[in-house]
């Protein structure tokens, strides 16, 4: 009997470690590529876009690398000097990838009426785009789309939450032209 649940431990602590381990199939996740979408570093796709973080031209590469998102002072729209800093590195990699459009996110903190935060987020996600558009990425590869504060990424009430709900992200997608 002892040798029983001894061998069973064993199996069971073996099982578990199987379970641990992020990187057993290849590329940090589950299943052909990695379990993320074609744009997060998976795998490249039949028209080879998206081939890892570590190629320059990879959505996961513009995210991590060059950054996907910019962050804004209480109620304002203003870019600061660090966003142009982000935005004009994004518009240098759209400039480069001309396969890629891309959606501007508008977000704000869950201060203030639903009606204001969303023209908030309007008004982040335009100014976004407009400094996209003057570094020469064709604005007919630019969407926007606001979210006010109905997409958290963090929810607490503490400045540290609000600052980083106030933000605008650029979304990478393949395919030439927004419908």
């Amino acid at each position: 009997m002892r040798a029983i649940g001894k061998t069973a431990l064993i199996f069971g602590m073996l099982a578990l470690a199987a379970c641990s381990n992020p990187d057993r199939f290849g590329d940090g996740g589950p299943g052909f590529g990695g379990g993320y979408g074609t744009g997060a570093g998976g795998l490249a796709g039949a028209n080879g876009i998206g081939t890892g973080p570590l190629d320059p031209s990879s959505p996961t590469y513009f995210s991590q690398t060059i950054g996907d998102r910019v962050l804004f002072a209480v109620d304002e729209s203003t870019l600061s000097d660090a966003a142009r800093s982000t935005l004009q590195g994004q518009a240098n990699w759209l400039n480069t990838n001309p396969e890629y459009t891309a959606i501007i996110e508008g977000h704000a903190d869950e201060q203030g009426t639903r009606e204001y935060n969303l023209a908030l987020g309007a008004r982040r996600a335009a100014s976004a785009r407009d400094f996209l558009v003057s570094q020469g990425v064709a604005s007919s590869r630019l969407e926007t789309v606001t979210y006010g504060k109905e997409r958290p990424i963090e929810i607490c009430s503490t400045e540290e939450c609000y600052t980083k709900n106030r933000r605008a992200v650029t979304v990478i997608a393949a395919g030439q032209g927004i419908s």
